[in-house]
């Protein structure tokens, strides 16, 4: 096993939580060491973070204001979390990471790529994932998904469909930008046929 950084990616309801569930599960079968953690989130102080983003009561927050407090998160979860783990040879599973701001601030909120760049490389001390799982659905999938929720949606969550379809948009833009770190799957089959496919992703990387 070899310290690594296995991020999950993808606009909101295209099943990455339920991935990583089933991949938690088979390395746990495997006996492989691991740190789960989220994104915003992972530290006591990033959390608090998480509850401001996410909170519909901050509806009109500034885009540049909410990317910032998303860096700040990930500086936090990067210096505390992340780099002590896998300076102990540590496997590293994330649910999201800097991709997520390149693709709802950059490509979402419009705010400019280069500056998003900068910000993303200074705030994670210039760490990359070494492998990101994006699960792509398309936005009459995302709004069929949402109609079924019976909880109350986030701020984030509540986005209107425009925004989504940039997100998605930015998100396969980076895929392609980025061959050898991306694997982009189709999130509309079965959970266990995702899984299948992110496990053998997983296996032939570590």
């Amino acid at each position: 096993m070899k310290a690594a950084l296995i991020t999950f990616e993808g606009i909101d309801f295209c099943g990455k939580s339920a991935q990583i569930e089933q991949l938690i599960q088979k390395l746990e079968k495997k006996r492989i060491d691991y740190l789960l953690l989220r994104e915003p989130g992972g530290t006591v102080f990033a959390e608090k973070i998480r509850s401001v983003l996410l909170t519909k009561e901050n509806e009109t927050m500034d885009p540049t204001t909410e990317y910032l407090l998303y860096s700040a998160a990930r500086a936090q979860l990067t210096r505390n979390r992340i780099i002590p783990a896998l300076k102990a040879g540590q496997l590293v599973i994330c649910d999201r990471f800097f991709d997520s701001s390149t693709a709802y601030q950059g490509y979402g909120r419009g705010i400019d790529l280069d500056f998003i760049h900068q910000i993303n490389k200074f705030a994670t001390a210039g760490i990359n994932p070494d492998l990101t799982i994006l699960i792509d659905i398309d936005l009459k999938e995302m709004e069929c998904r949402k109609q079924k929720l019976s909880k109350q949606l986030d701020r984030m969550e509540d986005q209107k469909s425009n925004f989504f379809r940039q997100v998605r948009s930015g998100y396969l833009t980076i895929a392609r930008q980025e061959p050898e770190r991306f694997r982009v799957l189709n999130g509309k089959r079965t959970v266990s046929a995702i899984a299948e496919e992110v496990w053998q992703q997983v296996q032939a990387f570590l």
